[in-house]
C-alpha cells in the first residue's frame, strides 16, 4: 500500500468512520482485530439540500456539526482507551472553494443542480469527446466536477478562490487544518489524468480553472494530521487523535469491502446509485469504452474501478417519498411483497434517462416515460415497484456484460453490496437477469471499507486480499441463484435497448 503507516496507539483496534451519503450521514465505531470486524453506529443525521436563489446547495455546515456530534459519541463508545483514528468518506464530484484565508466561499453546489445541463455538452464538444476520454477516462455525466467548474467560470466566487477541496477533503480540513486531495475521490472529478494519476493541467485550463487551486494528492492510508484544538474541545477527543485518509469516495470504500475471494467477480455497489463494474489493474481508454460510457476511477492500491453509474434505488425511494406524502402505503417490505406477485415485464424504463434525475413526482415521471416509449404505464404501486426493480436488474445485466467484453474479462459471480443488498427482490431479479449467482452483502460495505483502511494503516490487517477475507469471514452474506426464464429476460433486454 502507498501512504504512511503510523504506529498503533493504546486503542489501536477502535476506529471512527464518518460516512456521508446523499440523504444522510452517520458515524460508526469499528473494532478490528484477529478474526474480528464489528461496526456500531453511534450517530446519524439528515443530509437535506438547501435551495437558494443561486441554486441547489449542500448544507455542509450542518453536516459538519453532525460529524462533530457523531465523533463525540464515537469517543464515548470507544471508552477510556480512546479512538485510534478517524476517517471520512462521502459522495463524489462536489466541492467547496476556500479563499486566501482558508474560509469557505459559500455553500457547495449539489450535483443535481441544473446549472451544468448545457455546459457539459459544450465542454465535450470543445475538448473533443475522444480526446477528453483518453485524458481522464471518465463516464460522461453532466454533473462531473469538471463541468461544474466550467459552469462557474468567470464567477466572482471562483475568482476569489485559492483552494478547491472535495467534500471529504473539506471536512478533513476543518478537523485538522491540513489541505489535500485524496486520490480515489479526485479521480471522479474529470481533472485527473487517467494514465498518470496526476492532476491534468491541460483539462483544468480547458475549463478556465487555475491549476494552482488543486491541492496535493494523497493516497488512502496516509496520516493527514491530528485534531485541531477547537475540534478536540467540541468532541471531547484527545487532540492527538489522528485523522487518516481513507478511500474517501464512498464507492471506493465500498469496493474495498467487496468479499471477493476468488477470480471472476464483478461488483455492484447499490444505494442511491448503482455502481456496477470490475476491479482492474489499468484503465480501459479505448474508443469502444468511451462509446459505452464507462468510467475509470482510482481504487485502493493503484487499482482501477472500471464501472458505469446507473440510477440505483433513487427512483424507488422517490416513489416512496411521494406516496408517503399522499398518505399511501410506503413501507418497503409491503411494497416488495406486492411487487413480487405483480405481472413480470408489464412496463420497463431506462433508469438512466434524464427524466429520472430530479423530478418532483417520480411515479408521474415513470408513467410519462412509459407512455412516450409506447407502453401502458404501471397501474398501481406494486406495478410501479416491479417496473423500477426489473428495469434496474436489466441495467445491471447490460452494464456488467459490457464491462466484461470491453475489459476482456469473464464474470462468474456478482457481489452486490450496500443498501440494495437488503432488497431481496432486487437481488433475485439481478441474479435472474444476469444468469449469475449474486452474493448479497455486506450492507455496510462503505463503512467497513473506511474502517479497514484505517486498521491497515495501523498494522492490524494485511493487504487487500486479507481485508476481503476478513469481510467474508465476519459479515452476513446471502447467495441468490438464477431461477427465472432466460428467454424472458432476453426479450425484456431487447425491449429496453430501444428506449
Amino acid at each position: 500500500m502507498t501512504g504512511t503507516t503510523h504506529p498503533a496507539g493504546p486503542a489501536a483496534g477502535v476506529f471512527a468512520g464518518v460516512d456521508l451519503g446523499a440523504t444522510s450521514g452517520r458515524v460508526v465505531v469499528g473494532r478490528v482485530g484477529a478474526g474480528e470486524l464489528r461496526l456500531e453506529e453511534v450517530g446519524r443525521f439528515a443530509n437535506t439540500p438547501v435551495r437558494l436563489p443561486s441554486g441547489l446547495h449542500w448544507n455542509v455546515a450542518g453536516l459538519y456539526q453532525g460529524v462533530l456530534d457523531g465523533l463525540r459519541a464515537a469517543g464515548l463508545a470507544a471508552g477510556a482507551a480512546g479512538l485510534a483514528s478517524v476517517g471520512i468518506d462521502t459522495w463524489a464530484v462536489d466541492y467547496g472553494l476556500l479563499d486566501a484565508d482558508g474560509v469557505l466561499l459559500g455553500l457547495p453546489f449539489h450535483y443535481r443542480d441544473a446549472r451544468t445541463a448545457r455546459v457539459a455538452e459544450r465542454v465535450r464538444d470543445e475538448a473533443g469527446a475522444r480526446a477528453l476520454y483518453r485524458a481522464n477516462g471518465l463516464q460522461h455525466l453532466p454533473f462531473n466536477t469538471v463541468f461544474q467548474l466550467a459552469a462557474a467560470a468567470g464567477s466572482a466566487q471562483l475568482a476569489a478562490a485559492r483552494t478547491l477541496l472535495l467534500i471529504p477533503d473539506l471536512l478533513t480540513y476543518w478537523l485538522t487544518g491540513q489541505v489535500g486531495a485524496e486520490v480515489t475521490n479526485a479521480s471522479t472529478t474529470g481533472l485527473l489524468d487517467a494514465a498518470t494519476g496526476a492532476w491534468s493541467r491541460r483539462i483544468a485550463e480547458l475549463v478556465g480553472l487555475d491549476p494552482a487551486l488543486l491541492p496535493a494528492l494523497r493516497e488512502p492510508g496516509t496520516r493527514v494530521g491530528t485534531l485541531r484544538p477547537e475540534v478536540a474541545a467540541a468532541t471531547g477527543l484527545d487532540a492527538a487523535t489522528p485523522v487518516t485518509a481513507v478511500a474517501s469516495h464512498d464507492t471506493a470504500s465500498a469496493v474495498v469491502a467487496v468479499p471477493a475471494t476468488e477470480p471472476g467477480a464483478a461488483y455492484i455497489s447499490c444505494g442511491t446509485w448503482s455502481l456496477a463494474g470490475l476491479e482492474l489493474d489499468a484503465p480501459v481508454l479505448t474508443e469502444e469504452s468511451r462509446a459505452a460510457n464507462f468510467t475509470n476511477e482510482r481504487g485502493i492500491d493503484g487499482t482501477v474501478r472500471y464501472l458505469r453509474n446507473i440510477m440505483g434505488m433513487w427512483p424507488l425511494e422517490e416513489c416512496r417519498r411521494v406516496w408517503a406524502a399522499r398518505g399511501l402505503p410506503a413501507e418497503l417490505p409491503g411494497l416488495l411483497a406486492q411487487a413480487a406477485r405483480a405481472e413480470p415485464f408489464a412496463a420497463l424504463i431506462d433508469p438512466d434517462a434524464p427524466d429520472f434525475l430530479a423530478p418532483d413526482d417520480m411515479p408521474a415521471a415513470i408513467a410519462a416515460h412509459c407512455v412516450r416509449t409506447g407502453q401502458p404505464p404501471p397501474r398501481g404501486q406494486a406495478a410501479t415497484v416491479r417496473c423500477v426493480l426489473e428495469s434496474l436488474a436489466l441495467a445491471h445485466r447490460r452494464v456488467l456484460r459490457q464491462a466484461a467484453a470491453l475489459a476482456g474479462r469473464e464474470i462468474t459471480r456478482v457481489h452486490l453490496v450496500g443498501g440494495g443488498s437488503r432488497n431481496e427482490l432486487l437481488c433475485q431479479l439481478t441474479a435472474d437477469a444476469t444468469g449469475l449467482p449474486v452474493v448479497a452483502g455486506p450492507t455496510e460495505a462503505t463503512a467497513l471499507g473506511n474502517v479497514l483502511v484505517q486498521a491497515r494503516a495501523h498494522g492490524l490487517v494485511g493487504d487487500l486480499a486479507d481485508m476481503r477475507r476478513l469481510v467474508a469471514a465476519t459479515q452476513p452474506l446471502r447467495t441468490y441463484r438464477p431461477c427465472g426464464d432466460p428467454r424472458a429476460w432476453d426479450a425484456a433486454a431487447a425491449r429496453t435497448a430501444a428506449y
